[in-house]
């Protein structure tokens, strides 16, 4: 991940918050909402990173996510044969997942309650990494044990499309672009909504380099 400076930062420098927008009954993109937090988030990225590197993950169904991933917390998501679920260790080094930077606690809390959701509590992340023709199928996120609380997503990098469905698979799908420092919000009424990415297209940013990475949170045990 290259390393933040003065240039690097010049093109993110000129978006600014350009405030919340509705896609849903209770679900919101916060535009560019992130972007004075980057600066302080990247070094506690990668030091979550080292910690408990990205890795591909395989579905129950045998399939090979395209999208790498990590995660830190109290819990960690993690797929295998045995099926999807939440662990308290990486079953890469059976150690705890790294904490959660209290940087990206506080973001993704005070994110939550300008979407409406107050003394929201997450205590997982799960950090997928996304070089470009990686994407996400539709899935509802519902391994968490409690629904009441809302998914917290941070965009970084890359431009992507997010597809935010109906409770259905087959309900249509709406498009939604997202950019560097755009948070998404979801819950309520819409936290079992379908949803997924769209294959992320070729490109450089020039804070992240040729790769979108998202920090989803959420209140899994």
């Amino acid at each position: 991940m290259p390393g933040p400076t003065a240039d690097l930062f010049a093109e993110d420098a000129l978006r600014q918050p350009a405030g919340r927008e509705q896609i849903g009954e209770q679900s919101y993109v916060l535009r560019g909402y992130a972007l004075p937090w980057v600066e302080r988030l990247l070094p506690e990225l990668r030091r979550v990173l080292a910690q408990s590197p990205f890795r591909q993950m395989v579905t129950p169904g045998g399939f090979t996510m395209s999208a790498a991933l990590s995660s830190c917390g109290d819990l960690g998501w993690t797929t295998d044969s045995s099926g999807y679920r939440y662990t308290p260790l990486d079953p890469r080094s059976q150690q705890p997942w790294p904490r959660m930077p209290g940087v990206l606690r506080e973001l993704a809390v005070l994110a939550a309650a300008e979407a409406g959701f107050l003394d929201f509590t997450p205590d997982a992340c799960l950090i997928n990494r996304y070089v470009p023709g990686a994407k996400m199928s539709l899935h509802q996120d519902k391994n968490e044990r409690r629904y009441s609380e809302p998914v917290v997503s941070l965009s970084l990098g890359l431009p992507a499309v997010f597809l935010f469905g109906g409770h259905a698979r087959s309900d249509k799908t709406r498009k939604v672009s997202l950019f560097h420092g755009d948070v998404v919000v979801w819950g309520g009424v819409d936290r079992l909504r379908f949803h997924g990415v769209m294959p992320i297209k070729d490109g450089v940013h020039p804070v992240m380099g040729p790769q979108r990475i998202n920090l989803t949170l959420r209140t899994a045990g």
